[in-house]
């Protein structure tokens, strides 16, 4: 199964979520009712008289109507309330959860290797770098990924998770959960975690009946029966929605753990990685289980949340390692036991091996290895992440990461080379962004005159997390100066166009993340005239010679498999000509865009070379119909 049928599978399960959701509450409403009749006929016939006969029903019709609208409106007003709380982003799911945010300046040895972990595994994957947290108060092993869109998506691991597990282990774990971010996984889940609250809450709200309900049954009020009738009901009442969220989130869930970890298997090459953390999860006391209440998010943990037996949301523990190492036998438990210690440090000199291993970029842009990598990137694109960032200057590098640089950082990689070009993008700075960011600049451009064009992309990459942690106003005012310094010669190439698009683009979805739609129900055939303008579009960016362009926009129509004799578009102003074709190609379906995606590689590869701008605008087209590709390296230049 790839990224696209994953995407359709997640959106079949949304559906399906509706139904079981609308059947709990039908279910909660009839129970509801059914305590109200009891209610009725022990206050007001007496034990001796039938409590569920026609009579009843109808003297009692309107009550129990009142009750189930009452019923209807608590559950989906705080689902409402649940999912609107949740606009803010997985970073507020995180920070609900104690999480501490960590930054790229971190002193923490361990938060260190968690950030470079979470940053080397979104540049080969293709997608902004997530917000990183730490749940500092829990010692279980766990971890999860919440957000709606790679946008305000965030990642948080417990220190639990930082101090048992080695960087291999660790970033296995991390594997799995940009799997949940690939494959809708994190979508589903932070709408399903929306949609449960109104029926979970009542759970808690039985709960706190129950606790009081004793002593207040035993008190001498002469309504102390009817009393503890209530909160009777009320448990009940709170019980039947906690079995029906936790059916629920088994149903949903339980697969799709699976998959994730075989993801993060083929991610990293490396099944001993996610392996021994699950492994560790079954030897360390207290497991993977939190301190704090974790009911609402049981489904999006790496493992389980609190002691359950039924309806985990979770596999056995054993059936997952089982699953990645088919020779695992319980009783090898106890050996993991006993050499943890000597297993650390093997680890640890094995990833300083596979560090030095260089990556294999010729291999990379293979047309049906790329779309097949997509939301399944391997331990290759992780090494080529690593190189391309390590070929960054140090300078530059920590400058992208610092919240106070990070907006020059993207500023300065606009300049042209051109001296005159360069001093009216700096007046441009001055005049929009201030002097002090103005100097920023210039410091940048004398510890480092030139950014190579490949270093450009991945610096976007490390740079926007700390763009995003300031306000949207100055966001906005780094997105205007970017517009400004692109057309200050009068031209807009594919990086200048990229980055605009992107920021804006990346700063919408973070105000707007429930607006979101990751795909649509078009087809190819709705959406024909769009896609031969994308293709077309990228073509001439990776040609000069007429016959090279026809030859590359027809390599892309035939991996269409329709209109093979169509003519090519004529594009006077190209970037004006892919606003409005994106958009439209966005609305495709999930298996829509797999063959669309497949169709812009095969425009790339025509002349088996990948030029740098090619390979943007590239990314840019799949960032912007929301299909996350992955790293790949550059082989030449246009036309080259």
């Amino acid at each position: 199964m790839n990224f696209f049928e994953y995407q359709d599978q997640a959106r079949r399960q949304t559906r399906w979520l509706v139904v079981l959701f609308v059947l709990a509450v039908l279910t909660i409403i009839v129970v509801i009712d059914l305590a109200l009749l009891v209610g009725f006929g022990v206050s007001g016939r007496g034990p001796q008289q039938a409590v569920f006969n026609t009579e009843t029903l109808r003297a009692n019709l309107p009550a129990l109507t009142v009750g189930a609208l009452v019923t209807a409106a608590v559950i989906t007003l705080a689902s409402l309330f649940k999912t609107m709380s949740l606009r803010a982003g997985g970073g507020a799911v995180a920070r609900e959860l104690g999480g501490t945010q960590v930054t790229p300046d971190t002193h923490d040895p361990l938060q260190r290797r968690l950030y470079n972990v979470v940053e080397e595994i979104a540049l080969a994957s293709g997608i902004p770098v997530p917000e990183i947290y730490v749940l500092e108060q829990e010692s279980g092993i766990n971890a999860f990924a919440a957000g709606f869109t790679p946008s305000d998506a965030a990642v948080a691991v417990t220190r639990g998770a930082l101090e048992k597990l080695d960087r291999n282990e660790l970033q296995g774990v991390i594997a799995h959960e940009f799997s949940h971010i690939f494959n809708g996984d994190m979508r589903l889940n932070i709408r399903l975690m929306g949609a449960l609250f109104g029926i979970l809450v009542l759970s808690l709200i039985g709960r706190r009946v129950l606790r009081g309900s004793y002593y207040v049954g035993r008190s001498r009020n002469n309504n102390g029966a009817a009393i503890m009738l209530a909160a009777f009901a009320v448990m009940v009442v709170g019980y039947v929605g906690l079995f029906f969220g936790r059916w629920i989130k088994a149903a949903v869930s339980r697969q799709r753990e699976y998959l994730a970890d075989a993801s993060a298997v083929q991610f990293t090459r490396d099944p001993g990685g996610i392996g021994g953390a699950l492994k560790k999860i079954a030897v360390y006391s207290g497991a993977s289980y939190l301190n704090a209440e974790s009911e609402e998010v049981s489904h999006m943990l790496f493992g389980d949340g609190q002691p359950m037996s039924l309806f985990s949301t979770h596999p056995p523990l054993n059936e997952r390692i089982v699953r990645i190492d088919p020779s695992f036998k319980p009783d090898d438990l106890i050996d993991v036991a006993e050499k943890i210690q000597d297993k650390r440090e093997r680890r640890a000199d094995e990833d300083s091996r596979r560090q030095r291993t260089p990556p294999r970029a010729a291999a990379q842009m293979q047309s049906g290895s790329v779309v097949n990598a997509i939301g399944k990137p391997d331990f290759s694109h992780i090494l080529l992440a690593a190189t391309l960032a390590a070929a960054i200057p140090e300078t530059i590098n920590r400058a992208a990461h610092a919240r106070e640089w990070a907006p020059e950082v993207l500023l300065y990689s606009l300049l042209g080379r051109d001296p005159d070009l360069r001093e009216r993008q700096l007046l441009i700075i001055a005049r929009q962004m201030g002097a002090d960011s103005e100097e920023r600049v210039r410091a940048l451009l004398q510890t480092e005159p030139g950014l190579a064009s490949e270093q450009r992309l991945p610096l976007l990459e490390i740079a926007w997390p700390e763009l995003k942690r300031r306000p949207p106003e100055y966001v906005r005012k780094v997105l205007a100066t970017v517009k400004s310094l692109n057309e200050a010669d009068g031209r807009i190439d594919v990086f200048e166009y990229l980055l605009a698009k992107l920021i804006e683009m990346h700063l919408w979805e973070s105000a707007n993340p429930q607006r979101v739609q990751m795909s649509g129900n078009n087809t190819l055939e709705e959406t024909r005239p769009q896609a031969h303008t994308v293709l077309a579009v990228l073509a001439a960016q990776g040609q000069r010679d007429p016959a090279d362009i026809e030859r590359a926009y027809r390599a892309g129509l035939a991996e269409l498999g329709r209109d093979t004799a169509a003519a090519l578009p004529r594009i006077d102003d190209w970037h004006a000509a892919l606003d409005p074709a994106l958009e439209s190609l966005d609305t495709l379906k999930p298996g829509a865009k797999h063959k669309l995606v497949g169709a812009l590689v095969a425009t790339v590869m025509a002349d088996e070379r990948v030029a740098v701008q090619e390979l943007e605008l590239l990314r840019l087209v799949c960032a912007v119909i929301h299909v996350p590709l992955p790293m790949m390296a550059a082989s030449g230049d246009a036309g080259a």
